[in-house]
């Protein structure tokens, strides 16, 4: 079993750049397909980005694409986001999610297909 602690929110201005951390403990961090999701005040908890614990697959959110990059070290059992041109409708809370599995390059964007959550950490955007 994995647990998962996020970190690096805060209040940026837009335009502005923020990485996003997630560090994992217990379980076998390269093999766990990682994601992150955001949930925005009031509305639903969406998909952000995903990436396969090979590292060599990734999805990524549309609005996001070319802004946000997800990476992993596998030796510190740490994900990453790296979030850049920041909009203030990227204000969210943002959480890491894993997903236990033996398929190498496998990337998912279904919340339900994640079985382990951190607490999340705020990300606010101010324009």
């Amino acid at each position: 079993q994995v647990q998962l602690v996020e970190s690096g929110g805060g209040l940026v201005q837009a335009g502005g750049s923020l990485r996003l951390s997630c560090a994992a403990s217990g379980g076998t961090f390269n093999s766990y397909t990682m994601g992150w999701f955001r949930q925005a005040e009031g509305k639903e908890r969406e998909f952000v980005a995903a990436i396969s614990w090979s590292g060599g697959s990734t999805l990524y959110l549309d609005s996001v694409k070319g802004r946000f990059t997800i990476s992993r070290d596998n030796a510190k059992k740490t994900v990453y986001l790296q979030m850049n041109s920041l909009k203030p409708e990227d204000t969210a809370v943002y959480y890491c999610a894993a997903r236990w599995t033996s398929v190498a390059t496998l990337v998912t964007s279904k919340s339900n297909d994640y079985g382990y959550w951190g607490q999340g950490t705020q990300v606010t955007v101010s324009s």
